[in-house]
């Protein structure tokens, strides 16, 4: 295995050497992949380094200098197996860059989760757990958009993929161990799942904000509007989302349901700019959900500090954290607190249980489903 002072670093910048560097990398069992970006000013990540290795040389592929090749989305999309570490945005790059969802995968992360360390242990932290080496940290925040790289930033960007073989094949073994390889895949299945939904969770965005409860039906509606089409402009226009209009600000207009520019402009936060270039469109939005039928608008959200809501969601908690200490795991990696308040407004509301599936329900559902029984005939 390549040593700290060592890799074989081998740049790719035309597409003869990144054909000869899929042909090198094809009958490899196992890959390690990376990529560096950059994010500051867009919707979409641009990016700027993609790292692949299968032991031997590193390859530091130029997507500022190339197209995704047939046989690079190839080699991505099918055949060895990719391992990533907190894979999410990685899989966003390569899917806008190579028009490739990256599969057979195996997040190094979330394998450690599996394992009992922490569920959001970084790289760095997992290669010295692991392999007793220590990284450098000197280009975490490198402009990686430069050329050429400096020979400290290429050294750097290889050592993010050198070690995740290795890392993997310790992490494997105790998987294997633990009777949880299983668990992981299916995990690993979840996450491309998801990355694959891309803007087709948009409809959902709105669900995440922690005051939600604090709105009527009808402002929720409102809410749920304009994050849908905030979600969209920002992806068209290729903005970050604070750019256009932040979270907090969709969710004052929606509370205040403004009919008219000057309500629009009174809200606190809302600048003339803002009024000037968006204010018809939110105005228009606030307007459709106030003319929603009250049968078809969304149902209020139970307060979770009201007593009942507090009772069940304690209940619940004791249930994952009890699972947890027997596995040995953080509870989050069974549940996260969002899961387990979404089991219990349901509950209140009289609804379907979004109990947990796969592995995580037949752990949890049926302790789950007791808990709420034993609360409700209390």
């Amino acid at each position: 295995m390549p040593t700290t002072a060592t890799p074989d670093i081998r740049w790719v910048d035309t597409p003869a050497a990144l054909d000869a560097a899929c042909a090198d990398l094809a009958a490899a069992e196992t890959l390690a992949l990376d990529t560096e970006f950059f994010r500051e000013s867009t919707f979409h990540p641009v990016p700027a380094l993609v790292q692949l290795t299968a032991g031997e040389a590193v390859y530091l592929i130029d997507p500022q200098a190339l197209e995704a090749s047939p046989a690079l989305r190839e080699l991505l999309g099918s055949g060895p197996l990719k391992l990533l570490h907190a894979s999410s945005e990685d899989l966003e790059v390569l899917r806008n860059w190579a028009d490739v969802l990256v599969a057979p995968l195996v997040d190094t992360q979330v394998a450690q989760g599996l394992l009992g360390e922490d569920p959001a242990m970084g790289y760095q932290r997992l290669v010295e757990h692991w392999t007793g080496e220590t990284l450098p940290k000197d280009e975490t925040r490198s402009d990686w958009l430069e050329r050429p790289l400096s020979e400290a930033q290429c050294l750097y960007a290889a050592l993010d993929v050198v070690y995740l073989l290795e890392v993997w094949k310790q992490q494997r073994t105790r998987l294997v161990e633990l009777d949880r390889l299983d668990w992981l895949e299916a995990d690993c299945a979840e996450l491309l799942a998801q990355a694959g939904r891309n803007g087709d969770t948009d409809g959902q965005w709105y669900l995440r904000h922690r005051q939600l409860w604090r709105l009527s039906p009808r402002q929720i509606e409102a809410y749920r509007r304009l994050t849908i089409w905030r979600e969209g402009e920002a992806r068209r226009r290729n903005l970050p989302r604070g750019w256009l209009v932040n979270d907090k600000l969709l969710y004052a207009i929606a509370e205040a349901l403004p009919q008219h520019r000057q309500a629009l402009a009174a809200i606190e936060g809302v600048k003339p700019t803002l009024v000037k270039r968006e204010g018809d469109t939110l105005l228009a939005l606030v307007g459709e959900a106030l003319r929603v039928d009250e049968s078809d608008l969304p149902e209020a959200l139970p307060s979770p500090l009201a007593g009942g809501f507090k009772k069940r969601f304690k209940a619940l908690k004791r249930v994952v954290a009890a699972e947890a200490d027997a596995l040995g795991v953080a509870p989050e990696v069974l549940l996260r607190r969002r899961d387990l308040e979404a089991v219990v407004a349901a509950d209140l509301q009289s609804r379907p249980l979004p109990l947990p599936a796969g592995w995580r329900g037949e752990r949890l559902s049926a302790g789950l489903a007791r808990a709420l029984s034993a609360g409700d005939e209390a």
